[in-house]
């Protein structure tokens, strides 16, 4: 299983888009302050909630000033009580209203990720399972997504299609069997872990004798899953997944399969409620 990286190069550029789609040729509104004025402000947490975001939220307010101060009071990862202050800024007024709702969105975003992670987490505490992510994310915020996952306490999935095998239903189909399918990966890839998605117990025995490191449950029932486990025994790292929801992961985590993968965890977002609170008094 693969593990994000915080890339200072691709934040750059998520956040150059993001600023890009926002204020086009110049923020209009913002020109109703002096050029000059400074202001001061933070940002209030209005619900409970795990953070994300902050080198997002910091690139986005050093691309439109670099002077803008931001400090901090929480790290990524960390909890937030309903209305808790997580940031103080001071700087350029002008640049700090029109980088507000851009580096306000990542931080709403990411957090929803690292929030309900962690919360999915929650609820497989006293086994040894381990919870992954998928490729449903949000187009073009997968590194983004992925790094609030692990923030949340989750673990990353392969990230893309280049840096994982993972053979499907139609793959199999393609190369006209599982053995077939198996060999040519090995063949391509020597050395990378090969895993396989299997429906059913006659195709995880298939998967099995053709040694595939890892097998992917789909859709497995709860008896099927406990039988997996049995017949693997050790011999291969196991993978359910099927559209679990919350309250499905502690039985199945407590089969013993090594992984749950979630695709609730980046797909099915709900931001976190978060506003940006500037004093009363602006400075010239």
């Amino acid at each position: 299983m693969s593990n994000t990286l915080n890339q200072s190069s691709q934040i750059k550029q998520m956040v150059t888009a993001a600023l890009t789609e926002d204020i086009g040729d110049e923020d209009v509104t913002a020109n109703l302050l002096d050029d000059s004025a400074v202001a001061f402000a933070h940002i209030l947490c209005r619900e409970d909630a795990v953070l994300c975001g902050q080198a997002w939220f910091d690139e986005t307010f050093r691309q439109c000033d670099s002077t803008v101060h931001i400090e901090w009071q929480l790290n990524d990862g960390d909890a937030m009580r309903a209305g808790q202050t997580v940031c103080e800024i001071s700087g350029n007024a002008k640049a700090m209203v029109t980088a507000e709702r851009t580096a306000l969105n990542f931080l709403q975003t990411l957090s929803g990720t690292a929030t309900v992670t962690r919360h999915y987490m929650t609820a497989m505490t006293g086994t040894e399972c381990k919870l992954l992510d998928t490729r449903k994310t949000i187009p073009l915020l997968r590194n983004a997504q992925k790094y609030a996952v692990v923030c949340g306490g989750g673990v990353n999935h392969r990230i893309g299609l280049y840096d994982g095998i993972l053979i499907k239903e139609n793959h199999i189909e393609a190369a006209g069997s599982v053995k077939v399918a198996i060999e040519r990966m090995r063949a391509y890839r020597p050395g990378m872990k090969i895993e396989i998605e299997v429906e059913n117990l006659a195709q995880l025995e298939d998967a099995l004798s053709n040694k595939a490191d890892i097998l992917l449950l789909d859709n497995f029932s709860l008896a099927d899953t406990k039988k997996a486990v049995e017949i693997t025994a050790g011999r291969a790292i196991l993978e359910a997944s099927g559209g679990f929801e919350y309250d499905d992961l502690a039985a199945v985590a407590q089969t013993g399969v090594d992984f749950i993968s979630v695709g609730a965890l980046t797909k099915h977002l709900r931001s976190i409620d978060f506003s940006m609170r500037f004093s009363s008094s602006f400075q010239k």
